[in-house]
């Protein structure tokens, strides 16, 4: 047997081909975005962009794809390359070990992507990630926030404009409300309320991270697969 062979049982040739044609990028592999870019190569996505410019740490190893004890130290676009190229040896693979920010950011969302997941968990460039997608009118899906939750059956996907009771959400809104958008973004979000003891506010805040929020190793992935389903659904339905 074929390693498709049972996702050609459920969306048939047509729908591998829809899959095998679109060109997906994932922004962010931390928590997330490993299991977005994994579920998408799985699904048989023919071309993919991955970007991140962190190594795994060992405080990554509760809740990340890719943080094992081997892997500790290493570059986390290198590490998921692998492990994609391991699963799919065909897959059109672009690996790019870049902080996405300013300049680079408007020439990446040029690009002509078929879906972009926004899997990034630093303020400033997951807001003008998102802005300059909706400037480019790319197809994009967004992750709030994983932290703090322990409940995968509350996840939504909807549009941003629908989100509620999450902190990372309120304030990406109030971002983008400044930029002239009040809608128009798909993202994964859960309304279940963070305890406070669950969070930690650092010493040393920035305008990009004030806290440090607990989380549980299960909700980052669901997280993931939820942005992973909606671009596959999406793009089988074009």
């Amino acid at each position: 047997m074929e390693w498709q062979d049972r996702t050609r049982l459920l969306i048939g040739d047509e729908g591998l081909e829809k899959l095998r044609k679109a060109h997906v990028m994932v922004a962010g592999l931390g928590g997330v975005g490993a299991y977005a870019a994994e579920q998408l190569a799985r699904a048989g996505i023919g071309k993919m962009t991955i970007i991140d410019s962190d190594v795994v740490n060992t405080t990554n190893k509760n809740r990340q794809l890719i943080a094992l004890d081997s892997t500790i130290g290493r570059k986390k676009v290198e590490v998921m390359a692998e492990r994609i190229h391991d699963i799919n040896p065909d897959i059109e693979l672009e690996p790019l070990d870049i902080y996405l920010k300013d300049q680079n950011i408007i020439d990446i969302t040029a690009r002509p992507f078929d879906f972009i997941v926004d899997a990034i968990d630093t303020m400033a460039p997951k807001v003008f990630l998102l802005y300059y997608a909706v400037q480019n009118k790319q197809n994009i899906v967004s992750c709030m926030g994983a932290g703090g939750r322990f409940h995968p059956e509350k996840i939504e996907i909807t549009d941003i404009s629908k989100s509620y009771n999450c902190r990372l959400a309120f304030y990406i809104r109030k971002r983008l409300h400044h930029l002239g958008i009040r809608e128009g973004i798909t993202v994964v979000f859960s309304p279940e309320k963070v305890d406070d003891k669950a969070v930690t506010v650092e010493e040393e805040q920035t305008a990009n991270k004030v806290a440090t929020v607990g989380t549980v190793s299960y909700m980052p992935a669901v997280f993931g697969c939820f942005c992973a389903s909606h671009v596959i659904n999406t793009l089988l339905s074009r």
